[in-house]
């Protein structure tokens, strides 16, 4: 069995970002994470994405750095029981990437 929560390689954090589309490396040492920002046409799209970000963080207990703003979210994912990332980083990252379009939702 793979150990999930231990620190990633480089090759192996260079692998695991080739998968995700438009994520990207941010930070160094400790503070390394992998980032991407999500755009969306108003405030009220952006707390929903927010808020099902945060469902799904509870769900797998592993929570990002969320950075909220008007028309936009910044999602940054480390483990930082590990010092840097891990395969749940990636995994988490690519299960924020398959929510439904969000930002095409219609909302009363």
């Amino acid at each position: 069995m793979t150990d999930h929560r231990r620190a990633l390689t480089a090759t192996e954090v260079v692998t695991g970002l080739a998968k995700l589309e438009g994520w990207q490396l941010s930070g160094d040492g400790a503070a390394v994470a992998i980032e991407k920002t999500f755009r969306f046409a108003d405030f009220a799209q952006t707390l929903l994405f927010v808020n099902t970000v945060a469902w799904l963080a509870q769900a797998r207990n592993h929570h990002p750095e969320l950075v909220v703003q008007f028309d936009r979210c910044v999602v940054r994912y480390s483990t930082h029981d590990v010092g840097g990332l891990s395969q749940v980083d990636f995994d988490c990252a690519a299960a924020v990437d398959a929510l439904p379009d969000l930002a095409s939702s219609t909302l009363p």
